[in-house]
């Protein structure tokens, strides 16, 4: 996986697009002046989680005895529920019901931003070249820094593109994911039986 290649994955899996309904459902009731700096305040604790897990995420691996296998097909696995998700959404929304007042840390931070498969992916990135912790770190600020130029202007994103433009382009994301996630799926499972790329 190269650098584009990493970014492009990251910021899929992090679906800006796709959250903007979410982000503006959950902070419908949260006072207009507020609402920029609830949703900065969630993507400044989502990019600090998901350095934490670039950073030490092999390190708890490791502690824990799991292999890079392991985690190219957990998050294979993860990535392909989600985009399953995308395409076909519950009527609740993508992480069910969501708590009353101003959002913290859940579930706008997190799951939404630093999710599961964007958390499984950033220890996938480390695992496969760890000499290239720089190249990984431009990724994610960069996938985090257009996911958060999205978030920002979700009102305008949702006035520009309607209901209808939002739910088109989530679809297509959650196409491409399925994509993306079959072929994680495929690799760790030839990493694991020793095949020959």
């Amino acid at each position: 996986m190269d650098t584009i290649s990493a970014f492009v994955t990251l910021l899929l899996v992090m679906d800006p697009v796709g959250n903007v309904p979410v982000f503006l459902s959950v902070l419908k009731d949260v006072d207009a002046k507020r609402r920029q700096w609830v949703i900065f305040r969630e993507l400044l604790i989502a990019l600090v989680v998901l350095f934490i897990f670039l950073f030490a995420g092999p390190s708890l691996l490791a502690v824990l005895g799991l292999q890079q296998e392991s985690i190219s097909i957990a998050g294979a696995i993860i990535l392909f529920l989600i985009a399953l998700r995308m395409i076909f959404p519950s009527p609740y929304g993508m992480m069910g019901d969501t708590p009353e007042g101003e959002p913290f840390i859940v579930p706008l931070a997190i799951p939404l931003v630093a999710g599961p498969s964007s958390l499984a992916i950033a220890m996938l990135m480390v695992n496969t070249d760890p000499d290239r912790m720089l190249d990984w770190s431009v990724a994610l600020i960069g996938a985090w820094a257009v996911s958060a130029v999205l978030l920002m202007a979700s009102p305008l994103l949702l006035k520009a593109l309607g209901n209808r433009g939002l739910i088109a382009m989530e679809r297509l994301m959650g196409m491409i994911l399925v994509i993306i996630a079959v072929q994680m799926f495929f690799d760790g499972v030839r990493e694991f039986l020793h095949i020959p790329a």
